[in-house]
């Protein structure tokens, strides 16, 4: 009943917590590598990204405003429509100022949503922790409770095979007494011992 408590690695725990800047940094660098690399004031380059851009986020318009709408789909299409345009000024930009202003600004967006999932998890998880600790304690009430009524019918019939062995001895030791009649005993109106039995049984 009792769950083994399984310490999680201090890795585990803040690998998540480091997730959105090393997208944001991912796609800073190779933005800045496709830079270096021929982009760099190459109209278009940067005409496709822009348009790639503007697709993903109408994809994510298209997914939060419709009927059947999807929240999952709609953040993942404006995350890739914000990650285009994060590399596409990343591989258009001469400095690194404006892609830098960008990739902190990425950043701080990222980590506010994902700030909002964690919390939500956060919740999730203690609602189901207090729950099943409230289930725990009512199944050991039980438990407890059928444990105690258990002990006391046994106790209770503990204590009638003492008391129906000392009455059946009582009935032995008075019926080896000289002078005992069980048909006088019949005769007043008493309910008639098996004195056959019980002398068998001597």
């Amino acid at each position: 009943m009792n769950e083994p408590i399984v310490a999680r690695h201090w890795l585990a725990i803040a690998a998540p917590k480091a997730g959105p800047a090393v997208a944001t940094s991912t796609v800073l660098i190779l933005g800045r590598i496709w830079n270096a690399n021929g982009a760099q004031h190459s109209i278009g380059d940067a005409a496709l990204m822009t348009v790639l851009a503007a697709a993903a986020a109408g994809a994510g318009v298209a997914s939060s405003t419709g009927w059947a709408g999807d929240r999952v789909i709609a953040g993942t299409a404006f995350a890739t429509s914000g990650a285009l345009a994060l590399a596409g000024v990343a591989g258009y930009a001469d400095g690194l100022s404006l892609p830098l202003l960008l990739w902190a600004l990425a950043t701080a967006i990222a980590y506010g949503i994902a700030a909002r999932h964690w919390r939500t998890d956060r919740r999730k998880t203690i609602g189901y922790q207090r729950h099943t600790a409230l289930q725990r304690e009512q199944h050991a009430h039980v438990e407890r409770v059928e444990a105690l009524r258990a002990g006391a019918q046994i106790e209770v019939a503990r204590e009638g095979a003492v008391y129906a062995t000392a009455l059946a001895q009582a009935l032995t030791a008075r019926a080896a007494l000289p002078g005992f009649d069980p048909a006088a005993l019949t005769h007043t109106g008493l309910p008639e011992l098996p004195a056959l039995d019980i002398t068998k049984e001597i």
